[in-house]
């Protein structure tokens, strides 16, 4: 029985093999698809969409929460979060019903300044904010667990009983989930209340010691405590005070961050469809120019051993075993494909070609026409190698020159980002202060001047604005400048689109400044009931 002949396939690696391009096309439709897309949320989500400066939400939230809850919402134009700068009310029912406007409540928290002491009892009344009946729309009010936690201290009387209640408006006790007895000097964390929920509205913390009889004169006895309260805002979580994109918080540290704030996302466009690409072909441009280094020593090493008898043939196929760095591996698909028939001209040809650049094509283009004409091909190949070498000398000459106006071009660009930074972070919350009234949105007066009001997170969108211009610019002109190339220059824009968006999420997007609803407060009276 004849044997089965096995297939031998080889891999000549021709040009049109080369799959550099294909790689190059895929990352560019990809990362300009991704790019596209940041972009469109963050255009649908800013100022410049026609009719977010009047509409309660942003188109892409609108759009959003409409798809999603039009049963609850039953109108086209649903305005589910009102602006609370026009005297709007929110909805939290029908907010609860879109995923990208829930609420979640923020700690409210009362810590008593100095100890009560003393022998009579003490009361202090503090208010629960919360959410209107008008935002409930008939929905129940989630529940707003409070919280007290309280320390009790006697050196005279360890065993002194006392009792610690929070009562409503009306000062009585709602039940006994909301009163604690117990001695003085417990152990952490046995002094303590917990109730599941506290309605909106006005409440009082009492605190009665039970002393023995005969205690005449005022014994050594403190009494501290911290109440925290769940409140709920109305605000969703993704949203600021002003109807804007803020996305989830994400603390890092003590840092609290907006990552995903919309304004990001104009970043994040153009460091996705410039970078990718520019990093890839940047990349493969390092690879070719490695190889073209050593190409001059391989054109020495072939023209010695032309002087030396050989044919190009045999020199190509003894060079494979060298030593070349970078064009180790074409020097070895040369002599493959010499192995297999392929004509020494031919090989030159297809070597160019997949190196592709100026200096290594006018180098194989002159040694193949000798090598047709049959003159001395040595000579050639020496001319050759001297002449690119040269060429690699003047280029690397040019980069280490340029290389002093590319770092003034990133210092100038980092002084122009810290400035930037420095203005957002200190100058412009001073000027919002100044001319914020009770209302929010009053103006100041300086002599004869008058100061409107502003909105922080105009501002440091208009700085962002700048400092990505002034990136892509920057980095454009450094690439150009360096070796003539835009993706080198795409690729310092990147860089410095990246130190930007971090320099703003970490220093600037405070929620102070972007309009994250401070932590409300429990608001308790001036002074104290002696009982």
């Amino acid at each position: 029985m004849a044997r089965k002949k096995k297939k031998l396939k080889v891999d000549l690696d021709l040009p049109k093999d080369d799959r550099t391009m294909t790689y190059l096309y895929l990352i560019c439709t990809v990362s300009i698809v991704l790019g596209l897309m940041c972009m469109g949320f963050w255009f649908t989500n800013s100022n410049f969409f026609p009719g977010n400066d009047d509409a309660a939400l942003p188109f892409f939230v609108s759009t959003y929460c409409q798809t999603t809850a039009a049963d609850e919402f039953g109108n086209p134009n649903p305005q589910p979060f009102a602006d609370a700068r026009l005297g709007l009310e929110t909805s939290y029912k029908d907010n609860e019903t879109c995923s990208l406007l829930t609420d979640s409540p923020s700690a409210a928290v009362w810590e008593l300044d100095e100890p009560w002491d003393g022998m009579d009892g003490k009361a202090r009344s503090f208010q629960v904010p919360g959410l209107k009946d008008s935002q409930l729309a008939g929905k129940t009010h989630p529940d707003q667990q409070l919280t007290v936690d309280c320390i009790a201290e006697s050196l005279d009387y360890p065993s002194l009983e006392y009792t610690v209640s929070v009562l409503d408006a009306n000062e009585e006790l709602i039940g006994d989930s909301w009163r604690h007895i117990g001695k003085a000097n417990e152990d952490d964390g046995d002094c303590s209340i917990v109730i599941q929920h506290a309605e909106p509205g006005e409440y009082q913390i009492r605190m009665i010691p039970e002393w023995p009889e005969g205690v005449s004169s005022s014994p050594d006895f403190e009494f501290s405590f911290t109440v925290t309260a769940m409140v709920y805002d109305g605000i969703p979580n993704y949203m600021n005070n002003k109807s804007q994109w803020i996305g989830p918080e994400v603390k890092l540290g003590g840092f609290e961050l907006h990552p995903t704030i919309y304004i990001n996302f104009f970043g994040f466009g153009f460091f996705l469809m410039i970078y990718p690409a520019s990093v890839y072909w940047d990349r493969v441009q390092k690879n070719i120019n490695a190889r073209e280094e050593k190409f001059p020593d391989f054109l020495r090493d072939l023209a010695e051993y032309w002087k030396g008898g050989l044919s190009m043939t045999v020199a190509v196929t003894s060079l494979a075993n060298s030593e070349y760095g970078a064009l180790n591996d074409d020097v070895k698909k040369m002599s493959n494909q010499i192995s297999w028939g392929v004509a020494f001209g031919d090989v030159l040809e297809l070597f160019a070609a997949r190196v592709n650049t100026p200096l290594v094509k006018r180098a194989v283009s002159l040694i193949s026409e000798a090598n047709k004409a049959g003159g001395k091909i040595s000579d050639i190949l020496v001319t050759a190698a001297s002449d690119s070498r040269e060429i690699k000398f003047l280029e690397a000459e040019r980069s280490r020159t340029i290389s002093s106006y590319i770092a003034v071009i990133w210092v100038s660009y980092l002084v122009f980002m810290i400035v930037i930074v420095i203005l957002s972070r200190v100058f412009i919350p001073a000027i919002a202060e100044s001319n914020t009234g009770s209302g929010g949105d009053s103006s100041a007066q300086i002599g004869n001047m008058q100061i409107r009001a502003i909105d922080p997170l105009l501002f440091l969108v208009v700085f962002f604005y700048g400092v990505t211009v002034q990136a892509l610019g920057n980095g454009a002109m450094a690439g150009l400048m360096a070796n003539g190339r835009l993706s080198t220059g795409f690729k310092h824009a990147g860089m410095m689109l990246v130190l930007a968006m971090l320099s703003f999420t970490f220093i600037s997007f405070i929620p102070s400044l972007i309009g994250v609803p401070a932590n409300p407060g429990l608001n308790p009276s001036i002074g104290m009931l002696r009982i």
